[in-house]
């Protein structure tokens, strides 16, 4: 039976405590002998991020670390693959399991993996800020090579290679860590291989032992800047005579991986996309594409460990590629050919590739299908299919597919100069539940976080909890958003708050032009960068994109950014520079800063705002959320500032997802007048 009621108010059994039980993320998959390994999150233990395994699907998936061990990298603050699985002795298919611990940032091994574990053993000392990430085994077996970064308070003395800001230093290094646990108190026995960078990726030994490549760069670049692809000689305790390979100041390589000993395989956007190339391991010689194309086979490196292909032991290469999804198939470098996997219900796949022998593991998704770890077997060269397996299992049920929306790409108009504007559609559905004749759905804006990444269509049920109440969501990926080639990426150079802001105020109103929205209930959200443009879309940035007036309704912010001036000289160091190319330097670029922050903006014509902040956030303190809240009252706009105690960038507490969407949702009921059932109001100041 259907039932005819406003949209807003149907009836759905998709709750905010379904959403926080189904936001444990799976990531970083491994192939460990018959075993695949991932990292999952618990955010009813408060988002602790621990180790599971499976041999099949019909192997129950198991912990490998139970708590209170944490396995989470703070390197740049985003961290990353956190573990690394290592054979066990000199029997085949055993494996220990090495992690970096969230609490202390130490790297431990936990052994008798399938029988008798003990507790993890530290592998580095206690006390010395340092943190691990982008782990490999050495070529011997005996040592894990990987980037380590040392964060200390600034005691004020000058010291070559730190970076200085927000009272902390900052170094990095590729370092080799003994197995034996020999540096677990001796911070002196910890090798330093490779020195002389702002930043280090992908630590990848030959085949042989004797070089490595490696990738780096320096501020005030990012990753998807400038990068550089160098290989040294692996020469008694250090790397020595590095080359460089590939990549500079306006060219992104990322993810070395050797065909041989004397050549490798690597990702670059020389050509405006990120494509695949072979060089030989030598400086001076011309890379050789793979397959050129007007397409994606990598992502941004916002986190370290991540591998968009990998190298099968018959030769050819699990990629994935595409044009804002990323399809999973297999290329053979021979010849260039490209031949997609399909894998039905599983739209698009993360950068993060595992293969053993010709088995892969990748993490993939669909708007039906949440992030899962897939174990796949393609077919040999030459024959079409694969088959696949799915190795991590949802801790619930899903909901009934018939509440899911579907997400609809499209290509809107609106952008400067008749630009497309890339966006995936969500419009509300309920198989019990329809709109009266004429009423039109109030739509939300989602603003994807970075600026430097994307939206992509994978089930969600935090859209769902809004479609199926009958509010639709439109995902924009905006002028910056990866996934759509370098021009794409760079149309954010210098115009954040302008070119986002335009594109997500453009997108909606395409939206309410097409009849498809309600133009006066238009609502727009975003957390951290995201934050950011939400809020710069409803105070400062109309006037800049020549919109002068109001097309948001409603706007909430999830530990957005209300000022950058502060945030560009007080934040971690993987993104301190960051802003010089999206806005520019300070202090030069005072006056745009000033000109595009939503503090300082806020008019009687700024919408209502719901801000909600972790107060333990390193990357966008509460001071952000605290600014805002004071100028929106000081102009009498009705607001709400909810904070969370113990949480960071990015809420990882089950209460915390609860208590955020269901104020969100009743924010959204109060401003475009519907009460939505079962959620307890809120109240504005």
């Amino acid at each position: 039976m259907t039932d005819v009621a406003a949209y807003g108010t149907w009836k759905s059994p998709i709750s905010a405590a379904d959403v926080a039980r189904g936001a444990g993320p799976v990531a970083f998959p491994s192939i460990a002998g018959a075993e695949a390994w991932w990292q999952e999150g618990r955010p009813a233990e408060g988002g602790r991020v621990t180790i599971m395994a499976s041999a099949g699907p019909d192997d129950e998936p198991r912990e490998l670390l139970a708590a209170p061990w944490y396995a989470r990298t703070r390197v740049h603050e985003y961290g990353g693959r956190s573990y690394l699985p290592v054979p066990s002795g000199p029997e085949p298919g055993q494996f220990d399991l090495v992690f970096a611990n969230f609490t202390d940032q130490r790297l431990y091994r936990l052994t008798g993996i399938g029988g008798d574990a003990g507790e993890p053993t530290p592998l580095t000392p206690d006390g010395a800020g340092f943190r691990f990430a982008d782990l490999v085994l050495s070529p011997d077996g005996e040592e894990i090579w990987c980037v380590r970064e040392i964060v200390r308070p600034d005691d004020g003395r000058p010291e070559a290679g730190f970076h200085t800001g927000g009272g902390m230093k900052v170094n990095r290094a590729i370092v080799a860590v003994a197995l034996d646990g020999s540096a677990a108190a001796d911070a002196g026995a910890i090798r330093v291989l490779v020195t002389g960078a702002d930043f280090f990726a992908f630590p990848t030994p030959s085949p042989d032992g004797t070089r490595l490549a490696w990738i780096s760069w320096d501020h005030p670049r990012m990753p998807w800047d400038g990068t550089e692809l160098r290989v040294g000689a692996v020469t008694g305790c250090r790397v020595a005579d590095s080359a460089l390979i590939m990549g500079g100041p306006e060219e992104s390589v990322l993810a070395p991986r050797w065909r041989n000993d004397e050549s490798l395989y690597a990702v670059s956007d020389a050509s405006g996309w990120w494509n695949l190339y072979e060089a030989a391991a030598v400086a001076g010689t011309t890379p050789r594409p793979l397959h050129p194309a007007e397409e994606e086979f990598a992502g941004p490196l916002w986190q370290l460990g991540a591998r968009p292909f990998e190298l099968l032991s018959d030769g050819r290469l699990a990629v994935l590629h595409g044009l804002g999804e990323l399809q999973l198939a297999v290329l053979d470098p021979a010849t260039g050919t490209l031949a997609d996997i399909h894998l039905p219900g599983y739209r698009t796949g993360r950068t993060q590739l595992a293969v053993s022998g010709t088995t892969i593991a990748n993490v993939a998704g669909g708007p039906a299908a949440p992030w899962a770890v897939l174990r796949m077997f393609p077919a040999a060269a030459g024959s079409a299919g694969c088959s696949f397996e799915i190795m991590s299992e949802p801790a619930e049920a899903g909901p009934d597919p018939a509440y899911l929306p579907d997400a609809r790409p499209v290509q809107l108009s609106g952008g400067e100069n008749g630009r497309v504007i890339h966006a995936l559609v969500y419009p509300p559905g309920n198989p019990h539940a329809t709109a009266p004749d004429g009423e039109r759905p109030p739509f939300v804006v989602f603003i994807h976080g970075g600026p430097t990444s994307n939206a992509l269509p994978v089930m969600d049920l935090e859209k769902a909890f809004f479609t199926s109440r009958g509010i639709g969501v439109i995902d924009v990926n905006y002028g910056g958003s990866t996934g759509y080639g370098r021009a794409y990426r760079e149309l954010l150079r210098g115009q954040w708050g302008i070119v986002d802001v335009g594109d997500a105020m453009n997108a909606a109103l395409a939206l309410a032009a097409s009849g498809e929205a309600d133009g006066s209930r238009l609502g727009i959200r975003g957390g951290s960068a995201g934050g950011w443009t939400a809020l710069a879309s409803v105070t400062s940035g109309p006037a800049l994109t020549g919109l002068s007036k109001a097309v948001f309704s409603a706007a909430t912010s999830y530990y957005g950014v209300s000022d950058l001036r502060p945030f560009a000289v007080d934040t971690h160091d993987f993104e301190s520079r960051y802003l010089d190319g999206l806005i520019g330097p300070l202090p030069e670029a005072d006056a745009l800063y000033a000109e595009r922050a939503p503090v300082g903006h806020v008019t009687p014509l700024t919408c209502p705002v719901l801000l909600l902040q972790g107060l333990d956030d390193p990357i966008v303190p509460p001071a952000q959320s605290e600014a805002i809240a004071a100028d929106l009252a000081a102009h009498g706009i009705p607001h709400a500032y909810i904070a969370f105690e113990g949480e960071s960038h990015g809420f990882r507490k089950a209460e915390t997802v609860i208590a955020s969407l269901e104020a969100e949702i009743a924010f959204y009921g109060q401003v475009f007048g519907f009460a939505a059932p079962g959620i307890p109001p809120i109240k504005l100041s």
